[in-house]
């Protein structure tokens, strides 16, 4: 930022300019947004805190005596505010979710990839002093800051600060080695997390940490590993959120009375003009809305906000079996014990491949009167974010093709949203699971999900394997989404009936195929529900939980 341009706007705003304050909020509120997001990993009270150091900063902005250090001054409120907030922290709010992960919001709206990625990611295995200190860090490597400034920020020496760098840049460094081992396919570190939920926590930083340091295969990289400072340079702030909403018009303080006591009283014009109307009078880097609040915007093209939970595995009684051996059942959660949903069963349980000579079940009839499918008679779906809607009465097939010879993995699994009506898991079918051996495999793979030399797919813990072919009986309509995000994976989706279902899963293994399918269907509205499902309609389909019950 120009500093003489800023030492003017600043000097304005002092002797009571609103003008220059209104200019000073809208171009200083992304870094303090960048630093509280980060050192919160998004959390809810994220919001909250901005909006109270920036409240901070405008009430005070008379007390500060040289406008040269405005930055230094005003990252030391947003520090302060950030360890206040952690003071006040209740035990009952410890386990609170995030309301929108700052790490996939600065990779998706800074669109990194590779290392860069894998850095933004490894935040959320910091502590919290750690994440704190480098929403500083990652922002001095950026240009935004100098380490003067952090040092001030934090209230402590240059040379102290040196320290404190280094020992967080080792830490980083050490979940980085975790975001890249879970990317991977070691099947040791796969029953290690088993039982995990996927929320990083500092017990199974641990644990996955110990696990690298002796683990050849984890321990390993395809590629030399940048240092991250290297990786940050230059990288821009990440864009506000749509929607993001600032209110500078709490406890009638004014933009004059805030910065000057001798000043008149009164928002500026442009504030005051909005208080009094509906409408909403857009400025270059904000809109004011009544109530005299900044609802930040973003261009046209700029992508939506998002917000990536990790989905969590969910206990729950298996699936019915009509041919498959049966399948150890999980402890069933008290929830379960208690069901208000009006059809389906939980199906978040890994399930076993029947013997290939298990013929299916008989396939329930119902009723078909055919499935209309935004996507046409076969709507492929290869990128994340690709979705296709389906309305009507009848079946439905969605066909997997994974592809760790693009990109091995953890696999982000596809997802139902906005349900109204019925959705059931009827078969399985394509003649094989994906994790079926493939004999005389080419280039690399051993089964669907890949092989040692290309490295496999990897599910979410507590995810059904998927077979080539699955299908699904709807009564409504529905939105299928792909999420693709670590493994590459296609899929795509063909309205279909009964008849192509029961021909698909009778082709066994005189047919040159590796088993016959596998009827899920019941026949009644206890069928199994698809993993993955919601009658929401979430802004990023992704953050679907595991959970089968709608």
């Amino acid at each position: 930022m120009d500093s003489q341009h800023w030492r003017a706007v600043i000097t304005a705003a002092q002797a009571g300019d609103r003008r220059a304050l209104d200019e000073l909020v809208e171009g200083w509120l992304p870094l303090v947004y960048n630093i509280v997001g980060r050192a919160l990993n998004g959390h809810a009270d994220v919001d909250d805190v901005v909006q109270e150091t920036m409240l901070r900063a405008v009430g005070n902005l008379g007390s500060l005596r040289d406008p040269d250090s405005f930055r230094s001054w005003l990252v030391a409120i947003a520090m302060r505010q950030i360890r206040d907030r952690a003071r006040r922290r209740t035990p009952d709010r410890l386990e609170e979710a995030a309301a929108s992960d700052f790490a996939e919001l600065s990779v998706l709206r800074l669109q990194l990839e590779g290392q860069r990625r894998e850095v933004a990611e490894a935040v959320r295995w910091l502590d919290d002093e750690d994440r704190q200190l480098l929403s500083l860090w990652w922002l001095e490597v950026a240009g935004e800051l100098t380490r003067r400034e952090l040092a001030a920020a934090v209230g402590i020496t240059r040379q102290h600060a040196a320290v404190r760098v280094q020992r967080m840049k080792e830490r980083l460094e050490t979940a980085r080695g975790i975001v890249r081992a879970l990317d991977g396919a070691c099947p040791d570190l796969r029953e290690l997390t088993g039982r995990w939920n996927g929320r990083p926590d500092s017990v199974w930083r641990k644990r996955l940490a110990r696990h690298l340091r002796g683990c050849g295969y984890c321990g390993g990289t395809r590629e030399a590993v940048v240092p991250a400072e290297r990786l940050l340079v230059g990288i821009a702030l990440v864009p506000l959120p749509v929607g993001f909403t600032l209110s500078l018009a709490l406890g009638g303080k004014t933009a004059a009375a805030a910065t000057s006591a001798a000043a008149s009283a009164g928002w500026s014009a442009k504030l005051l003009g909005a208080l009094t109307k509906p409408a909403v009078a857009m400025t270059a880097g904000a809109t004011i809305v009544a109530g005299g609040a900044y609802v930040v915007t973003q261009p046209p093209d700029a992508p939506p906000p998002r917000a990536a939970v990790t989905p969590t595995a969910t206990a729950g009684s298996a699936p019915p079996r009509t041919s498959a051996p049966p399948a150890p059942t999980p402890e069933s959660s008290p929830s379960a014990t208690k069901r208000t949903d009006p059809y389906g069963t939980v199906v978040d349980a890994v399930d076993r491949a029947p013997d290939p000579n298990a013929r299916p079940a008989a396939l329930p009839r119902r009723p078909e009167s055919g499935i209309t499918s935004t996507g046409g008679p076969k709507a492929v779906m290869q990128h994340r974010g690709d979705s296709v809607t389906l309305t009507g009465r009848g079946y439905v097939l969605v066909r997997w093709q994974i592809s760790p010879g693009s990109r091995p993995g953890a696999l982000v699994m596809p997802s139902w949203t906005g349900l109204k009506g019925r959705l059931f898991h009827v078969a399985s079918g394509g003649w094989r699971r994906m994790d079926d051996p493939l004999p005389g495999a080419p280039n690399g793979y051993a089964t669907g999900m890949g092989g040692p030399s290309i490295g496999y797919a990897v599910l979410p813990p507590g995810t059904q394997q998927m077979w080539q072919n699955e299908y699904f009986y709807l009564d409504g309509t529905v939105t299928l989404t792909q999420n693709e995000r670590g493994c590459d994976y296609g899929l795509t989706v063909f309205p279909s009936n009964r008849d192509a279902v029961v021909e698909d899963i009778d082709a066994g293994p005189a047919q040159g195929a590796l088993r016959y399918g596998l009827v899920r269907d019941t026949g009644t509205d206890r069928a199994p529900v698809p993993q993955y499902v919601t009658r929401a309609t979430p802004a990023d389909p992704a953050t679907v939980p595991q959970r089968s019950r709608v």
